[in-house]
């Protein structure tokens, strides 16, 4: 039975929220630890310290980091980031106006938006380039096909004198 004089708070988990707990988490991570968790090496933390992506780490009274257990999020959040194209300098300023109490949404948003732009553009790039080659494949079997064994075909070679879309662009253009 709870006295009179005793206020209850409920927490209101909200959607995706969590409550911190790492000022008193009772089992800090060494960078060694940390490193072996998340798959990075330690002189990555180090970097990411440096860079704001990780929070500064505390040091034990024998020098060494150690990190909260929220640091394991953190930096696989990054890596993944990473992996999406985001640069390190983008995470470190977003990272940082989170840490700061900012919210950051509408320019994570527009990044993601720019490389997904970008993502496409190679996709179309990488789908030109897969043609071309087939393209050259089949030339190339051709050739061979038509070639006495052992006699060169210089094949590489042969891509000297296949001009490319942007030479042939790039020639209309001066020509002009």
């Amino acid at each position: 039975m709870l006295d009179d004089n005793v206020q209850v708070k409920v927490l209101d988990s909200g959607t995706h929220s969590r409550v911190h707990t790492d000022a008193v988490s009772a089992n800090p991570l060494r960078s060694g630890e940390l490193a072996r968790l998340t798959g990075v090496s330690a002189d990555t933390l180090r970097h990411y310290e440096r860079l704001g992506i990780l929070p500064t780490s505390q040091r034990t009274n024998g020098g060494y980091r150690i990190f909260t257990r929220s640091a394991v999020e953190r930096v696989q959040l990054a890596r993944r980031a990473l992996q999406l194209g985001f640069s390190l300098q983008e995470l470190s300023e977003i990272l940082r106006t989170r840490d700061g109490g900012g919210a950051p949404c509408h320019r994570v948003l527009t990044l993601a938006e720019e490389k997904l732009r970008s993502l496409d553009q190679q996709i179309e790039q990488l789908q030109r380039t897969q043609a071309y080659m087939r393209s050259l494949v089949r030339e190339w079997k051709k050739q061979l096909k038509h070639t006495p064994p052992g006699a060169k075909v210089m094949l590489l070679h042969s891509l000297v004198d296949i001009p490319t879309q942007k030479s042939k662009e790039s020639k209309r253009r001066s020509h002009r």
